[in-house]
């Protein structure tokens, strides 16, 4: 297939990238705007491959869509485009509400129009795979609860409820048009190439500079997470084989409190980087600070990822212990990386290139 993915310089996006090149002999365009989350020196591995190709793209621009969607003939589309931070959502919802509902909007015109004009054999092949957040069905309060594909949404927080709209907007476009869709709501990810703003990536480089490491609350708040890389590996097992119209959920299987994942970062930097520990401190974990907790915080999620484990036979390879091992590697071996994030570079020559 040739695929089109939307956000594939974003997080989840550039892992979604990274495995159609280096793992399948699918084509893939690769639609993204470059935002302050998207960053193409994540995809610096597949960038010369002769199956990638990249267009700087604003999902909410319709000519362009339809200039990509003449020029480049995708068979499926992979939509992962999102505003998608919390904390952002709860200072500035208006950018989540034009690029989450606004922007899918915009893209489910111009696929159904581009995919009217197919013909019958390979409409009935196209796909319009819809990647989305278990935050639309709000928390849970029981401890034995679990998200099913079936769970009434119940979002929380200016993010949680644009991407229920965008979610409620794949389906109208399934039902109303026939437009062959998908969508997956998946759990808390984290792992290599993680923008710095988010939980993981933000302790460990805090912890890296001796700066506090921040805990919502009393950190008792309790996330699924699931490694970047499982999850990459199951959406391209629902655009090539799940089932038209159907909802999948994706999950790690790895229940964790907030307070316990910073603790053990914590651990895993005193064992594989002792000496970059500031002179002033006995442990990482020293660094630890209770803040206020943030607005409408969701209490638990935690996804029942049997459907797909059923209908797809995916699961996760990696467990919570050894892919935060992995990813506290990642981040030590990989400081050119998140220091230019840091510094700004990484967009400053993007914005010297334009001029």
């Amino acid at each position: 297939m040739k695929i089109l993915v939307t956000g594939g310089a974003g997080f989840i996006g550039s892992a979604v990238v990274r495995e159609l090149v280096a793992n399948t002999s699918h084509h893939v365009v690769n639609l993204d705007c470059l935002t302050y989350a998207g960053n193409l020196e994540s995809l610096t591995s597949v960038a010369g491959s002769d199956r990638y190709a990249f267009e700087r793209v604003n999902i909410t621009d319709r000519q362009a869509l339809d200039r990509v969607f003449s020029e480049h003939v995708p068979d499926a589309v992979m939509h992962l485009a999102a505003e998608s931070h919390v904390d952002r959502s709860i200072d500035g919802p208006g950018a989540f509400v034009q690029t989450n509902i606004v922007g899918t909007y915009t893209l489910l015109e111009a696929t159904r129009k581009y995919w009217s004009m197919l013909e019958p054999s390979r409409q009935a092949e196209f796909r319009f795979h819809h990647v989305s957040t278990d935050e639309v069905y709000g928390d849970l309060h029981g401890s034995t609860d679990l998200f099913l594909e079936t769970t009434p949404y119940a979002p929380s927080s200016p993010y949680s409820a644009s991407k229920a709209a965008s979610d409620h907007l794949v389906r109208a476009w399934q039902r109303t048009y026939g437009l062959p869709t998908l969508i997956t709501n998946c759990s808390n990810n984290y792992g290599p190439f993680h923008f710095p703003e988010k939980l993981i990536p933000h302790v460990i480089l805090n912890a890296l500079h001796g700066k506090p490491l921040p805990v919502y609350g009393d950190g008792s708040q309790i996330r699924d997470w699931l490694y970047v890389e499982d999850h990459a590996q199951a959406l391209v097992a629902v655009v090539s084989r799940g089932v038209v119209g159907e909802t999948y959920n994706i999950g790690g299987h790895n229940e964790q409190r907030n307070l316990h994942v910073v603790e053990a970062i914590c651990s895993l930097l005193e064992e594989m980087a002792p000496h970059e520990k500031a002179k002033s401190l006995r442990h990482y974990r020293d660094l630890i600070t209770f803040v206020k907790d943030r607005p409408g915080h969701d209490a638990r999620y935690a996804i029942d990822a049997g459907k797909i484990e059923r209908e797809l036979g995916w699961v996760p390879q990696e467990s919570f212990e050894s892919g935060l091992r992995k990813t506290v590697r990642w981040y030590l071996d990989n400081r050119d990386w998140w220091q230019r994030v840091l510094s700004g570079a990484y967009r400053l020559e993007r914005l010297g290139e334009q001029q």
